[in-house]
Formats: C-alpha cells, structure tokens, sequence
C-alpha cells in the first residue's frame, strides 16, 4: 500500500470488478464471503464467518471506549441477466449479476476496515456487517436470528447505498423515512369453472379479478389518508390456459406488492386489501382466500445518529455536497430490521448520471467506481463522530 493510496483503491477497484464479474444469490455468497473473511482477516480483524448462513461480521476493537457500532453492507446479487455490452468483467454467470451495486457496497466497507486496523484512531468498537440476502431473501432477520445483537451488541447501526442521479462526491442525509415497508399480498379467488359459451352455469372468477384489480387502486386514492404515502401494485396472475380458450377456470390467483412508512397504514392497507377481496368475492357469489405476508418494515432513521451520519458526510464531501432534503424511496431494504432494535441511519452515495437510463435492477447497471473512495472515506468518518478518541 502506497502512503497516497491509504484505502487501497487501486486494489479494491480490482476486487470490486471480480465481485461483478462472479456475483452471487442471497444465501450463497460463499465465495464472496470466503473473499471478505480473507481481507479482513489479512488486516487483523477478527472474524466471525456463518451469521445467517453467509454472512460475515469482523470486529475491530481499539482503546478503553465502552460504545459499539455497526457499519452494514451487503453482499448479494440478482437473479437477472447482465446485458452490458463491452463491459471487461461483466458478470460470468447465467442470469445472475450485481444489478444494484453491492458489489461496491462490499468493497467500500472493506476498504475503511482495513484502514481503520492501520489506523486505530478511534476508541471503541466497531462491528463491520456484511450482510446476504437483502434481495428479498430475509439475510438481515437470518443474522438476527443467529443471535446477531446477543453476540454483537451495539449501541448505533449505519447503512449506505448508492444511489444514481447523485454524484460520487455527492451524499444524502435526511431523518426519518427512507425506505418503504415491503410486503406482499395474494388472493386467490374460487368460483365454479364452465364452458365460455355458457357463463351462466358457472361463478366466473375472472371477472371477479378484474374487478378487484380495476378496485385495487382506489386504496391509497380513496381509503389511505392522502397525506400517508402507499402504494398497492399487482404484480402477478394466474388463470386458466391459452390451450383452452372455451373454458373459464374455477380460480385466479394474484399477487402484488404493498409499501407504507407508517406502521398505521401498513396495517391499513393489510386491512383493505383483504376487505376488498372478500367483499369483491360475495358479490359474484364465489370465495376468496387472502394473506398478506409482512417482510421488511420501513427504514426510518433515528435523529440522533443521523446527525453522526450527517456529521460524517460533511466531514467527507464538504456542507455544499450533502443533500438534506432527499424524498424517501418506496423501494424496502431490509436494513431495517437492524435500525428497529437500535438506532440507525442510512444514507445515499451518488452513483453518478444513470448511464443510458439504467437504475438500480437495470440489466446495465454498474456500480461507479469512483464512489469507492467517498464511500471509504464516509464509514471512517462515521467511526470517527461515533467513537473519535
């Protein structure tokens, strides 16, 4: 390491694009968390392997300080292919690739961890996170029913994401909602199958879903009080068979997506939905089956470490470059399952321009390299406002 390159950019660059190059699902993560163990381990941090099945925790624990903090990133891909085109270490596995940058995430801690063990500048304990399966798999509720805050107890919690539209020595820092609650929802409705030409014998449950579906929306616009952001989205259905067109089936099945920040109006919309299904089910005289299965909560982060937070990103990119006023997304991380039992922050990072309009889930997207060094440089300063000796 050369003393103008103190977080090893050059090295965590080339890391960064393996990860790319060889990404992995939520839960099976084991060569990139073989790769994380293996750096850290390098630096002289201690290491915990197997939280939540792939999930790696090091610890770095530095003078007399009684205070510990978390700093989390995950490690996870998706299951999508990768359509980049030119790209030198595009993803090498079928229908898997880091289409939302943790890829990126992992590195930046990585690079503030060892810094941080050459250092050790500061007088407490730091916790670095790296979490599996924050893509829909339940990897932060894994670490925590492995016993994460029993075996890691701390006093704070930190998350960053990249976020394009953002530049990489932009940030955004801002209390209190950031990310949706993320639950799902399915109805199947049952009615009585007959031929298409003679409706009448029957009890269509394809009419009854499209007039539930057509309803759905009036949700948020009719029953949610207009000043609580929601969304109810169906996502997903399934009916009868193109093979045979003459027949109406005896159930429709669909399922969606319900987002909320606030845990009133998730349980509202828990609520609507299925007053909704059963009510639109009566009228056509055929039955419905509900559930509505809860899997992230909201990220909502706390005041007073999101003025660490806050404090750290000035520190790092300068009052000028941090954003306060930032909306909230109603995509869900499951961070949240962290900042619920202690208080937390989770910030954005600029990506940069989104390149030819790809996003976070874009078959094109890659994470800028760029903001390797600013996201370093954040997490040590947030070590820095949390535990600086």
């Amino acid at each position: 390491m050369l003393d103008n390159d103190p977080f090893e950019i050059e090295a965590m660059t080339a890391l960064r694009r393996d990860l790319h190059a060889h990404p992995e699902l939520g839960f099976e993560e084991e060569r990139t968390s073989a790769l994380v163990a293996h750096w850290l381990e390098e630096a002289g941090i201690a290491v915990t392997r197997g939280l939540g099945k792939t999930g790696v925790v090091g610890t770095l624990r530095v003078g007399e300080g009684s205070r510990a903090i978390a700093l989390r990133a995950d490690m996870d891909a998706l299951a999508m292919p990768e359509t980049s085109e030119g790209l030198a270490y595009k993803s090498t596995r079928p229908n898997t690739m880091h289409a939302c940058g943790h890829d990126g995430h992992t590195v930046m801690l990585l690079a503030a961890a060892r810094h941080l063990a050459r250092t050790k500048d500061f007088s407490g304990t730091v916790h670095f996170v790296f979490q599996p399966a924050e893509e829909g798999r339940g990897g932060a509720k894994a670490m925590l029913d492995d016993g994460f805050f029993e075996r890691f107890p701390v006093d704070a919690v930190y998350g960053l994401h990249n976020m394009p539209g953002l530049m990489p020595d932009e940030m955004a820092v801002v209390t209190g909602p950031q990310l949706a609650s993320s639950d799902s929802w399915e109805v199947v409705f049952r009615g009585v199958g007959t031929h298409g030409a003679k409706p009448h014998l029957g009890r269509d449950a394809i009419t009854a879903a499209a007039q539930f579906l057509m309803a759905i929306h009036t949700i948020v616009a009719r029953r949610i009080d207009p000043l609580q952001p929601a969304v109810v989205s169906a996502c997903a259905l399934e009916a009868g068979d193109f093979k045979a067109l003459n027949v109406i089936p005896d159930t429709v099945r669909i399922g969606g997506t319900a987002r909320a920040y606030d845990a009133g109006v998730r349980d509202q919309l828990e609520a609507e939905i299925g007053q909704l299904a059963h009510g639109v089910a009566a009228s056509f005289g055929i039955d419905a089956d509900y559930r509505f299965m809860r899997r992230i909560p909201p990220v909502i982060n706390h005041a007073e470490a999101t003025a660490k937070a806050l404090q750290a990103a000035r520190a790092v990119v300068g009052e000028r470059r941090v954003v306060t006023d930032f909306p909230p997304s109603t995509a869900g991380d499951d961070f949240a399952f962290f900042g619920a039992r202690v208080p937390g922050a989770y910030v954005w990072l600029g990506n940069g321009p989104a390149v030819d309009g790809a996003l976070h889930h874009n078959s094109r997207y890659d994470f800028n390299d760029a903001a390797i060094l600013t996201g370093a440089r954040y997490w040590t300063a947030v070590v820095a406002a949390e535990l600086g000796a």
